[in-house]
């Protein structure tokens, strides 16, 4: 079985990255993963407030 992901493998994943991108292309790369992730947050957190809505709105 696998165990969590230890600093080796980390190093290992990062070096490959570097490779595969460039270290020009790593920065720009991180924002984007960055800005893809809090629009999903946005996402979530809209989507719970349609279902809360629905929700008190079932109650009265």
């Amino acid at each position: 079985m696998l165990g969590p992901i230890g600093t080796q493998e980390l190093l290992i994943i990062a070096f490959v990255i570097l490779l595969l991108f460039g270290a020009k292309k790593i920065p720009a790369f991180a924002r984007s993963l960055g800005q893809g992730l809090n629009e999903f947050k946005q996402g979530k957190r809209e989507l719970e407030d349609e279902i809360q809505t629905a929700r008190d709105e079932a109650k009265a």
